[in-house]
């Protein structure tokens, strides 16, 4: 069954209903957004769903501060939006015991994606896929066209599991996953009514659809 990982979490509330519909991955923000959250309220948002693995959504940054945060919050995955160099990957592996997961941006109109993503594949333990606007990943609920990157989506799931992004919600996600077959579907504004404020119904029929579309 394709694996759900709610992201943009802010609210206590909104990870222990994602644990109660049998999510397995929770992402907090900890990098410039409308839905970041300070170590404090990550703290509480995790406390409150222990079911959950916690994954911490960063920009590039000092491999230092990478760590302290992991530590800090017990990080299950760190997502990483923005590619470290050759050595400051392997020092996040050297000092890190969790996955690590790497977001790769792909057009919002062709589909297409860098060939880098088999460079990325050698060090991540998964790649995000995720919708790219005007150079940006991550927040812009936008989806890319599934059916013209499907053969290209084949290939990389052959070498590391995909993590599908992007312009999820209930609606089209189970055409999501007939598509694209991912490991993962990754959700978060799909589903909230404000900016961080998680819909319960919109989690639930966001679960329920995923569960649909996996048994077909």
């Amino acid at each position: 069954m394709t694996r759900i990982k709610f992201c943009g979490l802010c609210r206590p509330e909104d990870a222990a209903h994602a644990a109660s519909l049998g999510a397995e991955f929770g992402g907090v923000i900890l990098s410039e957004s409308p839905r970041r959250v300070d170590t404090s309220q990550a703290v509480e948002i995790f406390d409150a769903a222990p079911e959950l693995k916690r994954v911490g959504v960063v920009v590039r940054e000092p491999i230092a501060r990478l760590l302290k945060s992991a530590v800090a919050l017990r990080l299950d995955v760190i997502q990483l939006h923005g590619h470290l160099s050759h050595d400051e990957h392997a020092s996040l592996r050297d000092e890190f015991d969790g996955d690590i997961w790497t977001v790769i941006g792909v057009d919002r109109d062709s589909g297409t994606l860098s060939s880098d993503w088999k460079k990325t594949a050698d060090f991540a333990d998964a790649i995000v896929l995720d919708t790219s606007v005007a150079g940006r990943t991550g927040g812009t609920g936008a989806q890319f066209p599934w059916e013209r990157a499907t053969s290209l989506v084949k290939e990389i799931s052959r070498e590391i599991p995909v993590v599908l992004a992007g312009g999820l919600n209930p609606k089209n996600v189970g055409a999501a996953i007939g598509a694209l077959h991912p490991a993962v579907v990754d959700v978060s504004s799909g589903v909230e009514i404000s900016p961080g404020v998680k819909s319960p119904e919109r989690m639930s029929a966001f679960a329920l659809a995923v569960a649909s579309a996996s048994i077909v």
